[in-house]
């Protein structure tokens, strides 16, 4: 295969590097051993920062975040959903922290209105009765499947392609340049080529080993945060505490439920990561202290990403090591076509699409300014289904109101996952249970595919995308990754539930067994 760009990683940076180009003119193929959203942009609370969090502890992604934030509101208002947030202390929170918020705001032209806790209370009224000082900011939520989805259709559109489930096993580097490299697709086991004239290295997380097969080192941390998802929305606006950043101090809206998190823990291995009980007891201590309700709420799911950081040395809190992204050019360490961007936030992602674009665009001699500032993101409606509980009318037609729903949860009808399966094949895939979740609702509800998991995989077996053998396999792995989530979470109703899931698919179907 043969490209003017390899972008090596399907995140949200990833697909924007490849839009951003596209725009531009260059053909890009995009690669991912996943699948969309695979890696920390999947594994985030979906918040779109007005920048506040960061006013203190890191003024430039601070900054970066605020004027991100108007640019996406503006051309990418299908992925937003204006919430509005509100940075909230209670008894007990640093007093001179709070005193300083709102010209440590101004400073950076960052809105902040101060708020009569009285009147926060009416606006929110899940809110601690304890509140001693409320600011309202310009926070959003924002949906990263739907983002990655839009933007990778419309560099599509311009002839661009995409391959998941195909991983990076080596570069050839001759005469300093990188002649190819050569990569493997993890389902048919086939081998490819993928000659470029320029590589970027958009894996996240994993650019550090991406970079050591070219032979450089990138030095990385990697902290992961966890995160849980509440059965029904608490608030209308994002709810941030009014501190330094910290575990358990934001509350993000999405759809019909809520966000809480986050987390910061330093691990060695991004690719072995899972919230554990005694991080989930300690994000509701902490998330019940601005919002009590949270301590007596349900929880259908917790899940955990990684942040890549690029470390200079000497950081000893994950929290200290900056959040803004590192953009590489390897020319100086003797790889001319070879480019890495890693770090960043989910809010910032446009910019350093920007930032590597115009890097990779000077090698190609293209003077063409950056678009994606201007140019709306075109809404294709194949990201629909990722929001959360949300029954979109005008995006099926009017045969989908007397179809069979196979998520009773998410409210997802048979047509709707027809489409998204469509959408797969389309874009050179082969559609299975968890591609198929990755753009819907499918098995996040609060049966965490219970009933949904079977129901899904009896439709690809009707319209033969699978074989009775790979079906049952890719059921276990479906229901194992549902597994992963509900596991730190087994009390109450959840445990209840859970334990229903066991007697079905292991009582009566026998799913545990190696040989059906």
């Amino acid at each position: 295969m043969e490209t003017d760009v390899l972008i090596i990683g399907g995140g949200v940076t990833g697909t924007g590097i490849a839009r951003d180009l596209a725009l531009r003119g260059l053909n890009t193929i995009l690669i991912e051993k996943k699948d969309l959203n695979a890696g920390a942009s999947g594994g985030n609370h979906g918040l779109l920062h007005s920048g506040a969090r960061y006013i203190r502890s890191d003024p430039e992604a601070a900054s970066e975040c605020q004027i991100e934030q108007a640019i996406l509101k503006k051309q990418a208002a299908h992925c937003i959903e204006e919430t509005g947030g509100l940075f909230v202390a209670v008894k007990g929170d640093d007093e001179n922290y709070i005193q300083d918020f709102p010209q440590m705001c101004e400073q950076l032209h960052i809105q902040c209105e101060k708020i009569d806790p009285k009147k926060a209370l009416e606006m929110e009224p899940a809110l601690s009765k304890d509140l001693i000082a409320v600011y309202q900011v310009n926070d959003a939520s924002i949906n990263p499947f739907k983002l990655s989805i839009e933007n990778m259709n419309n560099a599509i559109s311009f002839g661009s392609s995409y391959l998941t489930h195909t991983e990076i096993e080596n570069f050839k580097i001759e005469n300093n340049k990188i002649i190819y490299a050569g990569a493997r697709n993890k389902i048919s086991g086939k081998i490819i080529k993928i000659r470029a004239k320029t590589y970027v290295n958009a894996s996240g997380a994993w650019a550090k080993n991406i970079a050591a097969m070219a032979g450089i080192n990138v030095n990385m941390v990697f902290s992961m945060g966890s995160l849980l998802v509440t059965s029904q929305r608490i608030t209308k606006r994002v709810i941030n505490r009014l501190r330094m950043p910290t575990d358990g101090d934001i509350l993000v809206p999405g759809g019909v439920v809520s966000i809480l998190g986050t987390t910061s823990i330093r691990i060695e291995d991004p690719d072995k990561i899972y919230p554990a009980v005694d991080e989930v007891d300690h994000i509701i201590e902490q998330g019940g202290q601005m919002i009590p309700a949270l301590k007596e709420s349900r929880y259908i799911r917790a899940y955990a990403g990684v942040r890549p950081l690029v470390s200079m040395g000497g950081d000893d809190d994950d929290r200290e090591v900056s959040r803004g992204f590192t953009l590489l050019d390897h020319e100086k360490n003797g790889v001319d076509n070879f480019i890495t961007i890693t770090g960043g936030k989910l809010s910032t992602y446009r910019l350093m699409a920007e930032k590597t674009s115009d890097i990779v665009c000077k090698k190609h001699g293209i003077t063409q300014p950056c678009k994606t500032k201007t140019t709306p993101l075109p809404s294709t409606h194949d990201g629909d289904w990722s929001e959360p509980g949300v029954f979109i009318a005008d995006s099926i037609d009017s045969k989908t109101f007397h179809d069979s729903y196979l998520c009773e949860c998410e409210m997802v009808p048979a047509k709707a996952i027809d489409r998204v399966i469509d959408s797969i094949k389309r874009n050179g895939g082969s559609p299975n249970l968890e591609s198929i979740a990755v753009r819907t609702r499918v098995g996040k509800g609060t049966c965490q595919g219970t009933y949904c998991s079977v129901r899904l995989l009896s439709r690809l077996c009707d319209n033969k995308d699978y074989t009775a053998a790979n079906g049952l396999n890719d059921l276990k792995l479906f229901l194992n990754e549902r597994w992963k989530g509900e596991h730190p979470l087994l009390w109450d109703q959840t445990l209840v539930h859970s334990s229903l899931k066991e007697m079905i698919h292991c009582g009566l179907f026998c799913l545990e067994l190696d040989e059906q």
